[in-house]
């Protein structure tokens, strides 16, 4: 054992010891919310998905644009989602990626110095459009959304050799922002994209915790490990569903008629329905009951009354 080792520090009775600042250990401050560094095997892997994204990025909008582009990589860095959004301008274009079989979303950022020229050359001008400080408009993302499609299938052609996914696109705009929570873990790869006219960055946060889905060899998992919905996933899935309509039926059960009996019905039969007035009846919701209650009079109207 090493003699440095073996040395045992004593306080003086009835004191506390005191430690000479020309020999006490450096002390670091150390945020535990920050995201930790990736490992090298994990660090390959973004190194061959940033190599082959960059080439199939140029190349396909190039094609795409028929003009000249070029892509340049600006940084790789950990940051927390929340801190990735903060680097962002505002307002900008962000696109949520889906990553089947994973319950997990890359997210794409185009800023408005890269999209406006970009809408432009795709509507025939010569790509020097002026920045506008705004959302883009619906007719907008319309006109964008091949381009969406291109990035996307650019990285999916770079994640093969990483980790088995298919990628599609899910959403853009202000949904997008609420896919990951604040805190989150993320690596960050930023891209400067130029065109004959203008240009501007490219940003794409993918989460820390898919890429532990790669072995440390260099090869993808046998068994994939799902990816559980974050609060802040739950919540953007509400906010979306907040807006979708359903039906209410309420169902007072009753006898089997044949469709010769009731085309026979005319005004003035009566039917009879064998359903006890003490029993709660059936609410049903898009034709699944999911609810027990009663016919009651609101006003003029009839409601039902959930028990």
């Amino acid at each position: 054992m090493d003699q440095d080792a073996q040395k045992i520090h004593t306080a003086p009775a009835g004191g506390v010891e005191t430690l000479d600042p020309a020999t006490a250990p450096k002390v670091a401050l150390f945020d535990f919310r920050k995201p930790g560094q990736t490992p090298g095997s994990q660090m390959r892997a973004i190194e061959v998905l940033k190599q082959k994204f960059l080439h199939r990025i140029v190349s396909s909008l190039s094609a795409y644009l028929r003009s000249g582009v070029t892509a340049q990589l600006l940084a790789i860095d950990h940051l927390s989602y929340g801190e990735f959004l903060k680097v962002l301008p505002s307002p900008t274009c962000i696109v949520a990626v889906g990553m089947q079989p994973y319950e997990a979303n890359a997210v794409l950022e185009l800023n408005p110095s890269l999209v406006f020229p970009i809408i432009e050359l795709l509507l025939g001008g010569t790509g020097k459009a002026e920045v506008a400080n705004r959302e883009i408009t619906e007719i907008e993302q319309n006109v964008l959304d091949g381009l969406f499609r291109i990035i996307i299938q650019a990285l999916a052609d770079a994640w093969k050799d990483v980790l088995p996914v298919t990628l599609s696109l899910e959403s853009v705009g202000r949904e997008a922002r609420l896919i990951h929570a604040p805190h989150e873990p993320m690596v960050t790869v930023s891209v400067d994209v130029k065109l004959e006219e203008g240009g501007g960055r490219l940003n794409l946060a993918v989460p820390t915790e898919l890429l532990t889905l790669q072995g440390e060899d260099g090869d993808a998992q046998s068994a994939p490990r799902k990816i559980e919905a974050t609060e802040a996933e739950q919540a953007r899935t509400l906010d979306l569903l907040r807006d979708a309509k359903c039906t209410l039926e309420a169902h007072l059960e009753g006898p089997m008629l044949r469709v010769r009996e009731l085309l026979e019905l005319k005004e003035g039969d009566v039917l009879t329905f064998d359903h006890p007035i003490d029993e709660a009846l059936g609410g049903f919701v898009n034709g699944k009951r999911k609810f027990s209650g009663q016919i009651v009079s609101t006003g003029k109207k009839k409601a039902f009354q959930i028990e």
